[in-house]
């Protein structure tokens, strides 16, 4: 489980997403409307949409609202016209971080990204410059109360690559092609999935035990994620989580 994941799984616990549920509407919606303009509108036809539609779901957006987002992607409504950028960029300690981004205004965006990461003792890089450090996967995370050989026969059979233990849940990790259909199958066997969505993964990491400068690297990454036009933000710290419960505390 990367540094990051624990942090965002540490957050979850103690509810200090409550306060963002609004903030999390807004991005779901604007991955809807690009999906539906890029494949069309009909989930079962697009499977990124239909992935985004279920994430939404998930995450308890309104049917009609879902069902609205798509419109305004397909043009049955008018909406603003979104394009996916990224950036790359560099954390305390030397932390790679890649920041993908849903935005109306690319130089606005360029923008707020360039000053969160002056403002946090980080840089923006090169395109490419860490990027490679990444890999994207689909990331299936199921109860640990389900039975481990049951669950990895029913993701296996759907074309999962490995199944590993995540603390609170088993971590199946799949093609992105395959997320879906994973998914299907571990919900058709009877198991509960706690969320199924297609993430960058770190292939090496960067240890940050230093009290001070994980928490610098932390603020950078929660400011980033606060901005209204980044959807993900994704870095390949490893701190400690006895630390990371700590710094959740303040």
């Amino acid at each position: 489980m990367s540094g990051h994941s624990k942090w965002a799984t540490i957050k979850h616990k103690k509810g200090a997403l409550d306060k963002a549920r609004g903030k999390l509407f807004a991005k779901l919606i604007r991955q809807i409307e690009v999906a539906a303009r890029e494949g069309g509108g009909d989930p079962a036809a697009n499977a990124t949409l239909r992935t985004m539609v279920q994430k939404a779901r998930d995450a308890s957006v309104p049917q009609a609202t879902i069902e609205r987002a798509i419109k305004r992607g397909t043009g049955e409504l008018e909406g603003a016209r979104y394009e996916q950028v990224s950036y790359e960029g560099y954390g305390p300690g030397g932390v790679a971080i890649l920041v993908s981004c849903l935005t109306d205004n690319r130089n606005r965006t360029s923008a707020e990204v360039r000053t969160a990461f002056s403002r946090h003792g980080g840089s923006l890089a090169e395109p490419g410059a860490v990027s490679w450090q990444f890999q994207r996967l689909g990331q299936v995370r199921v109860g640990r109360d389900a039975d481990e050989d049951a669950v990895l026969s029913a993701a296996l059979s759907a074309g999962a690559q490995d199944l590993a233990d995540d603390g609170d849940a088993w971590l199946i990790t799949t093609q992105p092609q395959d997320l879906g259909s994973v998914r299907d199958a571990l919900e058709a066997a009877g198991f509960r999935v706690d969320s199924a969505e297609i993430e960058f993964v770190p292939q090496t990491t960067v240890p940050v035990e230093d009290p001070q400068e994980a928490r610098r690297v932390l603020r950078l990454v929660e400011a980033l994620e606060d901005l209204d036009d980044v959807q993900e933000v994704t870095a390949n710290f490893d701190v400690p989580e006895t630390l990371l419960e700590e710094l959740a505390a303040e």
